[in-house]
């Protein structure tokens, strides 16, 4: 799970592991390459997470759908032949981070339509992370409906294309926001639960859990995470 590929701007303060910068990213894809694995969107990893499948595979999210992640993820993901799902805020397409950016001091620009079509023609995968990045435990049914079901036909009509995956903001999700999600159509959602997702230990393809890497991880603890049992002990 990542969110922005930038340096940290010198602006912030707080949630400065929101940033990983684009060297370690490059260091850590590189990496997984050279070790067999092969990076996956999250649609292209669906049949590895119904059930085991033969080869080594890491799925690849970036939450929000900032710019940085076309200008800096894109050339390295392509480089190595992997693929990856950027969930998108709907709403804001175009726009920059509302949700946060009085808290972060900062306002992230947020890809443009012409921008997604750019990520999407790359072979990447668009999921849908909302309209609006509430917390969607606090929202009414109408307003639960207008989020979940919102997001994926307005990135649907602007993509012109199905968008079958989704991401909980916050990763605040309960049994209410989780039927919502399925009733809405989506294939799968993921979580900021701790933890490596595999058929036999994840009972709900709709909270699948995720491996966050911050903008402090090196490369030995990047390999440590995401690659052994450590983030599963620690869910």
């Amino acid at each position: 799970m990542y969110h922005n590929i930038a340096p940290v701007p010198r602006e912030i303060e707080r949630y400065r592991s929101l940033y990983v910068s684009p060297a370690a990213f490059a260091r850590q894809m590189g990496l997984l390459h050279r070790l067999g694995y092969r990076g996956m969107s999250m649609s292209q990893a669906m049949a590895h997470l119904r059930q085991p499948q033969q080869g080594k595979v890491v799925v690849i999210t970036l939450d929000d759908g900032y710019v940085d992640n076309l200008e800096s993820a894109l050339p390295v993901l392509q480089r190595h032949g992997f693929t990856a799902t950027c969930y998108v805020v709907s709403g804001r397409v175009g726009e920059y981070n509302r949700w946060d950016a009085d808290k972060l001091g900062i306002r992230k620009p947020l890809m443009n339509r012409g921008q997604l079509q750019a990520w999407v023609d790359a072979g990447m995968e668009v999921g849908a992370h909302t309209r609006r990045h509430p917390h969607l435990t606090r929202c009414s049914a109408s307003e639960l409906h207008d989020e979940i079901h919102g997001s994926k036909h307005e990135l649907e009509d602007l993509l012109g294309r199905p968008v079958d995956q989704f991401c909980y903001p916050y990763g605040d999700h309960d049994p209410r926001v989780v039927a919502a999600t399925v009733e809405a159509g989506y294939t799968a959602a993921t979580t900021t639960r701790r933890g490596r997702a595999h058929p036999a230990r994840t009972p709900s393809l709709w909270e699948l859990p995720r491996i966050q890497i911050a903008r402090h991880h090196l490369l030995p603890q990047f390999a440590w995470r995401t690659l052994t049992g450590y983030e599963d002990r620690r869910r």
